[in-house]
C-alpha cells in the first residue's frame, strides 16, 4: 500500500531566516536614514557659508587710509569760509565714523553743507542720510550725487523762541516731549517728525547736527535737530547700546542750550573748538531717568 509522505518545513529555519532579512532591512533603513540626514547638514551648511560669503563679498571694503586722508586734506583746505568745519573739527567726525560701533555703520546727518560729500565718502560702505530745510538745496544734492540718500523737512522753530521752546518741552517731559518715543508719532514742537517712516526705524550708530542755520533769531536753528537726535538715541531698538552725536557750532547760545538740556553735560566725552562730542545711552540701558533726559535736571532757563 503506498504511503503519503508530507514534508513539514522547518519552522524554526524559516523564522531565523526572515528575522534575518529584517535585520538587513533595519540596518539598509538606518544607513540610509544617516546618509540622507549627514547630506542635508552638510548641503545646509554649505548654503549658509556659501551665503555668508556672498554677503561679506558684497559688502564695500573699508575706506583705503590713503583716500581717508586726503579727502580731509582737501576738504579742509578752505575751512576759513564761514560755517566751515576747521581740520580739526574735520578730524574729529572722521575719527568717530572710523571707530563706529557697528559695521557698516548708520550715520544721520541733519544739516547740507559743504562737507556732505565729504560724509557720505567717509562713511563709505554704509549708510548714511542728510536731513535739509531747503527742498531746493536737497534737490540739487541728489541730482548731482544720485547715490546720496537726503530728504527735506520743515522746521517751525526760531532762534529767538529758544527759551519758550526750552520750557515748553520742560512742561512736556512726561508727555509729548518724553526722552523716549517714536517722533513720527510726536506732537512735540520740537520734534522732527515729518521724514520717511523708515527713518525712524533706523539704529543709529552716529548723529552729527551740522543744521539748519541758526546764525540769526529769525532763523530755524537746531533747538530740534538736537532734541530729535537726543530722542532717536534714546529710543532707538537693536544696534549698539550707544549712539554718538555731535552738535557742530556748540559755542552758539542755542546750541549751548539745547545741548545741555537734551545731551546733557554728563554725556560730553570731548570737544574739539567748535564741535561737541556726546555719547547717549538708550534708556532701557541707563541712558536716562523717567521724563528727564540728563541724570541731573538742568537749571530752570532765564
Amino acid at each position: 500500500m503506498a504511503k503519503l509522505i508530507v514534508l513539514h518545513p522547518a519552522v524554526h529555519k524559516s523564522g531565523a531566516a526572515a528575522a534575518s532579512h529584517r535585520a538587513w532591512l533595519a540596518a539598509f533603513a538606518l544607513i540610509f536614514t544617516f546618509t540622507f540626514v549627514l547630506t542635508l547638514l552638510t548641503t545646509r551648511d554649505a548654503a549658509a557659508r556659501s551665503a555668508a560669503a556672498a554677503h561679506a563679498g558684497s559688502r564695500p571694503p573699508p575706506l583705503p587710509k590713503a583716500v581717508h586722508d586726503a579727502l580731509l586734506h582737501y576738504a579742509a583746505a578752505n575751512a576759513s569760509s564761514a560755517g566751515r568745519m576747521s581740520s580739526a573739527e574735520l578730524g574729529l567726525v572722521a575719527a568717530v565714523l572710523r571707530r563706529c560701533p557697528s559695521s557698516p555703520c548708520s550715520l544721520l546727518v541733519f544739516g547740507v553743507t559743504h562737507e556732505t560729500p565729504l560724509w557720505a565718502a567717509l562713511n563709505h560702505g554704509g549708510r548714511t542720510v542728510f536731513v535739509g530745510e531747503s527742498a531746493y538745496l536737497v534737490s540739487k544734492l541728489e541730482e548731482r550725487n544720485p547715490s546720496m540718500e537726503a530728504y527735506d523737512v520743515h522746521y517751525g522753530t526760531k532762534v529767538s523762541e529758544l527759551y519758550d521752546l526750552l520750557e515748553y518741552s520742560r512742561r512736556e517731559a512726561d508727555g509729548e516731549c518724553r526722552p523716549e518715543q517714536n517722533l513720527l508719532f510726536s506732537d512735540c514742537r520740537l520734534a522732527v517728525n515729518d521724514l520717511p517712516n523708515h527713518v525712524y526705524d533706523v539704529a543709529w550708530d552716529v548723529i552729527l547736527v551740522d543744521g539748519p542755520r541758526g546764525y540769526c533769531a529769525s532763523a530755524p536753528g537746531r533747538m530740534a535737530a538736537i532734541f530729535s537726535a537726543a530722542v532717536l538715541a534714546r529710543s532707538k531698538r537693536g544696534g549698539a547700546g550707544e549712539t554718538h552725536v555731535l552738535v557742530h557750532e556748540i559755542e552758539r547760545e542755542a546750541e549751548r542750550v539745547c545741548s545741555d538740556e537734551f545731551l546733557c553735560r554728563e554725556n560730553l566725552v570731548e570737544k574739539v573748538e567748535n564741535l561737541g562730542h556726546f555719547v547717549i545711552g538708550k534708556l532701557n540701558s541707563g541712558g536716562g531717568d523717567g521724563g528727564h533726559f540728563c541724570s541731573s535736571v538742568s537749571p530752570k532757563a532765564t
